[in-house]
């Protein structure tokens, strides 16, 4: 579980932009990226963004469900010698966050679209 404060307190016409804000500060380790990938073996953050697709908001909560674009990696053995290219592919993912109000607690899980 990570905290996304500002998404939390923001208004309806805000959060998509300020989820997307803070999700660029987020550790990569709390999203399900290397769960929900389909052609590599390792998660690649560094290009890491979202689009989102549809927010909900109650007293209580807001809901994200977004779309996650990153690139993933089939490493090898990282031999001298080994005649294996590691070559960046680009994968995406869908997600859901439930994100609390007032302090912004968030979980985040695959969304049944990417599993």
């Amino acid at each position: 579980m990570f905290h996304m404060p500002r998404t939390a307190s923001a208004s309806p016409e805000r959060v998509a932009e300020t989820f997307k804000d803070e999700l660029a500060r987020v550790d990569l380790d709390e999203l399900p990226l290397q769960q929900g990938m389909t052609r590599g073996s390792v998660a690649l953050g560094d290009d890491l963004s979202a689009m989102v697709i549809r927010t909900e908001s109650t007293d209580g909560r807001v809901r994200v469900h977004a779309g996650l674009f990153f690139s993933s990696l089939v490493a090898g053995c990282a031999c001298a010698n080994d005649p294996t290219p590691e070559n960046e592919d680009a994968e995406y993912i869908e997600a859901v966050f439930d994100i609390d109000r007032p302090d912004g607690a968030t979980t985040v899980t695959l969304s049944e679209s990417s599993q």
